[in-house]
């Protein structure tokens, strides 16, 4: 079994920053992408970020330039800092894994989710 734990979560006023965190734990062969997704009320969930284990990352437009993600492989954890936050990055924040089993295969694992709130 793998879990994954985020925290970091929380009220913050706009322009202020947050950071959350995942940590991967269980039966881990290696992982291969990380990733942070969010979904607001009435939206679909949407990709904010992603990182590879090589560390090349892909962000979302509407989160260039404010957000940062990164990963400590030796920790299996991956971070998502967010600067200059507006109230649209109002969302439950969802960590993404994909592992993979040493014979090839890729697994999905999320996170239960972490709520963030940016009060104007």
């Amino acid at each position: 079994q793998v879990q994954l734990v985020e925290s970091g979560g929380g009220l913050v006023q706009a322009g202020g920053s947050l950071r959350l965190s995942c940590a991967a734990s269980g039966s881990i062969f290696s992982i291969n992408a990380m990733g942070w997704y969010r979904q607001a009320p009435g939206k679909q969930r949407e990709l904010v970020a992603a990182i590879t284990s090589g560390g090349s990352t892909n962000y979302a437009d509407s989160v260039k330039g404010r957000f940062t993600i990164s990963r400590d492989n030796a920790k299996n954890t991956v971070y998502l800092q967010m600067n200059s936050l507006k109230p649209e990055d109002t969302a439950v924040y969802y960590c993404n894994a994909v592992l993979e089993d040493g014979l090839g295969y890729e697994y999905d694992y999320w996170g239960q989710g972490t709520q963030v709130t940016v009060s104007s």
